[in-house]
């Protein structure tokens, strides 16, 4: 039986996140202070001292997942031994970065550049995204395709009946009626600051292409099954290729984690804050044992 690690991503943040690891380990209080010293200001107060407003805070918010997980994974010293590995939307980087795909300094740098390109995304045109509950994928899929009203499209296949649309308000808005009728369960606006993984994230692409083009890749030590999709990657030019398209495309994981079951995972480890992603492999088999480390 093979074990797989999965990362979270943004949402999944809380005050006083990290520091038991900061107050118990020299190597985490050591990484913590490094990455203070990177970004330009004391994100270690901010995560185990600030508010919930605080965190909200995208320039803060992805760094403090980020780092999170990482610092949690290299804590974890043998204990952690993936076969496999995957991470959600922003929980791809911490992944990358924990088997060895690129150094703990370029990822946070690439995080903190990827935060702040898709804050200005956001700012530039008012967009929002939306979970649609109790409908197939396909009829989700089909539904958005025939929106006129601006933009709308599948954005995160988090499990089975459950995908969250992302794009212009009215596109939203639209589709959410228009799903709604043909039967969803629920269609909830979320509370986020933009259409994360749609078109109108291009301009944070075409961005961050240009920062993960001048940053070193490694081989990971083991394969990096990532968001586009949702297959096994280890070689570097494909793994910076769809970390760049990742912005605009879709985040495929409820296919990433049958995948991952289909090549042999027996037991999947999350690593990082919150629960997330427990809840979501619960829900894609009950065939397998899900615990998380925080």
């Amino acid at each position: 039986m093979k074990k797989a690690f999965v990362f979270p991503g943004q949402g999944s943040q809380y005050v006083g996140m990290g520091k038991d690891l900061y107050e118990n380990y020299p190597i985490a209080k050591d990484m913590f202070e490094k990455a203070n010293e990177i970004l330009g200001f004391r994100i270690t107060d901010l995560m185990f001292e600030g508010t919930e407003e605080d965190l909200k805070q995208t320039k803060v918010t992805q760094p403090a997942v980020f780092l999170h997980s990482v610092i949690l994974a290299k804590t974890m010293g043998e204990e952690f031994c993936p076969d496999m590995v995957a991470g959600h939307s922003l929980g791809e980087l911490s992944a990358l970065v924990a088997v060895g795909a690129m150094s703990f300094e370029d990822g946070l740098r690439l995080v903190s550049a990827r935060a702040m390109a898709m804050q200005k995304a956001c700012e530039a045109q008012p967009s929002t995204m939306a979970a649609i509950i109790g409908l197939p994928d396909e009829t989700v899929e089909q539904i958005c395709s025939e929106v006129t009203e601006g933009i709308v499209v599948g954005a995160n296949y988090n499990n089975p009946g459950q995908l969250v649309i992302s794009g212009t308000i009215e596109g939203v808005d639209a589709a959410c009626e228009k799903l709604t009728a043909a039967g969803a369960k629920m269609a909830i606006r979320l509370k986020v600051g933009g259409a994360f993984h749609s078109p109108l994230m291009e301009s944070a692409r075409a961005e961050l292409a240009e920062a993960i083009a001048a940053t070193p890749f490694m081989t990971p030590s083991c394969p990096v099954y990532q968001n586009v999709d949702a297959l096994p990657h280890t070689n570097p030019e494909e793994i910076k290729q769809n970390l760049i398209a990742q912005l605009t495309a879709a985040v495929r994981w409820s296919y990433a984690v049958n995948n991952m079951i289909a090549d042999g995972a027996g037991e999947f480890t999350e690593v990082g804050p919150g629960k997330a992603l427990q809840g979501m492999i619960k829900k894609i088999s009950r065939e397998v044992t899900i615990q998380g480390r925080q």
